[in-house]
């Protein structure tokens, strides 16, 4: 399981690059591991603000569908428009083409549950 140690990671499987006020999320090569191929990406968020723990959209594979939750507070600034036509870039490239979502991160945004590398693969076993 490939797991950067330069990303910050939530108990839900999804990964967060925070650069300047910009948050950069996807979903885990754990989550898309579990989910198999991926079929659909859902986002409908683009200008909402969000809540920590909000749904901000849905990834849909072959037998499932998982919602995804923002990890921090923001504004969907943008969505990934290659997984329109391309949604296994998630299962292929989760870290790199698979990412889901630009985020203007709120300025009251708290990092502290956010989770290292390491303490991601602990969660995940």
């Amino acid at each position: 399981m490939n797991t950067p140690s330069e990303l910050k990671y939530t108990k839900d499987h999804e990964w967060i690059k925070v650069e300047g006020d910009t948050a950069t999320i996807g979903i885990t090569d754990y989550a898309q591991g579990e989910l198999g191929d991926i079929v659909f990406v859902d986002v409908d968020t683009v200008d909402d603000d969000l809540n920590e723990g909000d749904v901000f959209g849905s990834v849909e594979a072959v037998k499932t569908v998982s919602d995804l939750f923002l990890p921090i507070p923001g504004t969907v600034l943008e969505v990934n428009a290659e997984l329109e036509d391309q949604p296994e870039l998630l299962n292929s490239d989760p870290y790199g083409k698979g990412w889901i979502i630009k985020l203007k991160v709120a300025e009251d945004a708290d990092f502290t549950k956010l989770l290292s590398a390491e303490e991601y693969q602990e969660v995940v076993g």
